[in-house]
């Protein structure tokens, strides 16, 4: 691990790392995200299924948990995040399975998964891997620096004419910038970061960056991939906002018995997430 692609995350908050996993790993990966979209959990949301345009979603599926987490330590993540961060321990949070098919997947929505998740600190990281070969222009997107800046209200994701619509409401968070309508007045008003990406190579995300994109079209129409979740030594429990609008718990709707017991600014712990370092 480079000083320079920690420095690079710590700072701008999402990286590339190429060849990441090798063939093999891949395809042990390729093997346990297709189970999960046929055995999918509670979590899910799926759109046009058994057609040729399909969406899904899929968040820690408590069937796929054990089998997900053996993947997760059978494979070089734990010493990747312990030097990218500079942490003694890495921990293992949960999955998230996207699939966009048919060519005609709308770009997602910017938020932060920060708004949803009562996460603070800097050893987060999502682990993007994605099993086609990715084109910039229909890749993830992330703005520059935005870990480090204020956590805003998410978006409801309900609204496709209100990208920014409250989740929370009231005064607890500021209000998502409509950053697209932004970027139609002024393509550079944000820093942006998106890579091009090959299979074996993973996007390294902080969860609390602004982040969102990664439309389908008739040029790339197909995308599946497979987000891990990882936390470290300097990851801490940030309440979410208290009787919001969403209805949301303040431990968020995953894991909210196990946090239930954790205080705002406690080490963001529980037994059970798998620690690989």
């Amino acid at each position: 691990m480079s000083t320079s692609l920690s420095k690079s995350f710590l700072e701008d908050g999402a990286v590339l790392v190429k060849g990441f996993l090798n063939k093999d790993q891949l395809a042990q990966c390729r093997e346990a995200y297709d189970w999960a979209v046929e055995n999918h959990g509670p979590n899910a949301f799926r759109m046009f299924d058994g057609t040729e345009q399909q969406s899904h979603v899929d968040n820690a599926n408590p069937i796929a948990k054990a089998r997900l987490e053996a993947l997760v330590s059978s494979l070089p993540f734990g010493q990747l995040f312990a030097e990218l961060w500079g942490s003694e321990n890495v921990w293992y949070f949960a999955e998230e399975v996207f699939l966009k098919a048919g060519g005609h997947g709308s770009r997602t929505l910017w938020h932060q998964d920060t708004s949803y998740l009562p996460w603070a600190g800097r050893h987060w990281a999502n682990a993007w891997i994605s099993f086609e070969s990715v084109p910039k222009q229909n890749a993830l997107e992330i703005i520059r620096g935005s870990h480090l800046g204020p956590r805003y209200d998410g978006t409801t994701f309900l609204d496709p004419s209100d990208p920014t619509q409250p989740l929370h409401g009231g005064d607890a968070l500021p209000r998502l910038p409509d950053i697209e309508a932004h970027r139609q007045q002024n393509p550079n008003v944000y820093d942006v970061l998106s890579f091009a990406t090959e299979p074996g190579d993973i996007v390294v995300l902080h969860p609390g960056s602004l982040h969102g994109g990664a439309p389908v079209d008739d040029a790339f129409p197909n995308r599946h991939t497979f987000v891990f979740r990882f936390f470290g030594d300097d990851a801490t429990f940030h309440p979410l906002p208290s009787q919001s609008a969403s209805g949301y718990p303040e431990q968020g709707i995953l894991f909210t018995e196990e946090l239930a017991s954790l205080k705002p600014g406690d080490a963001f712990r529980h037994p059970t997430f798998r620690q690989l370092v």
